[in-house]
């Protein structure tokens, strides 16, 4: 299986079918701002807002869907399992009706049990096995919610901006907004020639996770013959194989780099040719509604 084309996660990929490519990478900034700033002491509502919002932004993009639907099935049950796995593990927690602590010490921050806890399954015996007590609180569903709702926020909104975003144009717009540092005399075009390289590099740690992949497939190696520690000596090989790797792409990249004596980047040349159209116009007002909007709405019904 081809990774690379499989999961496009964190690359660009070339194409005209999306209206997302004509909106100016300037206001994506500001929109992926908006996803990955608002969720902070912000209600589940508004997280699962946002889900919603990036769930409906992919399937009215018009981006082909082999571009994107294993990428967010993928991070749709990774964040659901996530979630579910804080919610286990921060729910069992022991009972306000212990004799251990006063019942009386928490009134006045809990107005009632009831309240507090979602779901209580009391003690039962099944045959032979006895079940224990179960209390699903309040507390712990909310932290599981902004758990999945956080890491697919995060990651699924930089993900949209990046497969519709050539890495020349967001550095641009980048440069953009950090010109006026330029006057102070910090080294802008330093840090930005980083963050080209460092986009540059995502599609080779994905191309060295795929060879790994192969070469195990090749040898074709059985866990299940090998037990249990050989497995885990099998895997722990796999990832050091593969930091190796990428340790070494690293290097060769620092060697060319320090076989040039100069190494200039003008950001200025980095901006791609648009043609200036109505569709553009149309594109960017609606964007910049929607930045309006989604402020808006956070102001008004985000808050805890």
């Amino acid at each position: 299986m081809n990774i690379l084309t499989k999961f496009s996660i964190g690359q660009y990929v070339d194409g005209n079918r999306s209206w997302l490519r004509i909106v100016d990478s300037r206001l994506k900034i500001i929109v992926v701002l908006i996803f990955l700033i608002t969720p902070i002491w912000a209600g589940p509502l508004w997280r699962v807002s946002l889900v919603i919002c990036l769930i409906i932004l992919t399937f009215i993009s018009l981006l082909p869907s082999r571009v994107w639907w294993r990428s967010l099935v993928f991070l749709l049950g990774l964040s659901l399992l996530i979630g579910f796995l804080s919610l286990m593990a921060s729910s069992d927690i022991q009972s306000f009706d212990s004799s251990f602590r006063d019942p009386n010490e928490l009134n006045l921050i809990l107005e009632s049990q009831a309240q507090w806890n979602i779901l209580e399954l009391p003690a039962k015996k099944i045959g032979f096995l006895t079940l224990g007590p179960y209390n699903l609180s309040r507390k712990a569903f909310e932290l599981g919610l902004k758990t999945s709702t956080l890491i697919f926020t995060v990651v699924h909104s930089v993900n949209l901006m990046l497969l519709t975003t050539s890495q020349e144009d967001l550095v641009w717009a980048l440069s953009w907004f950090m010109n006026p540092l330029r006057k102070v005399g910090l080294p802008i075009d330093k840090w930005l020639f980083q963050l080209l390289l460092a986009l540059r590099f995502i599609p080779l740690v994905q191309e060295e996770f795929q060879n790994i992949l192969k070469s195990v497939s090749v040898r074709s190696i059985n866990l299940r013959t090998l037990g249990f520690k050989k497995s885990i000596n099998v895997l722990l090989t796999m990832v050091e194989r593969l930091f190796l790797n990428i340790f070494l792409r690293i290097d060769q990249g620092a060697d060319s780099l320090l076989s040039k004596k100069n190494i200039l980047i003008q950001t200025d040349r980095l901006k791609t040719l648009d043609k200036r159209n109505y569709q553009t116009f149309i594109f960017n007002s609606l964007s910049i509604c929607f930045i309006f909007i989604a402020i808006f709405l956070r102001k008004q019904y985000g808050a805890l």
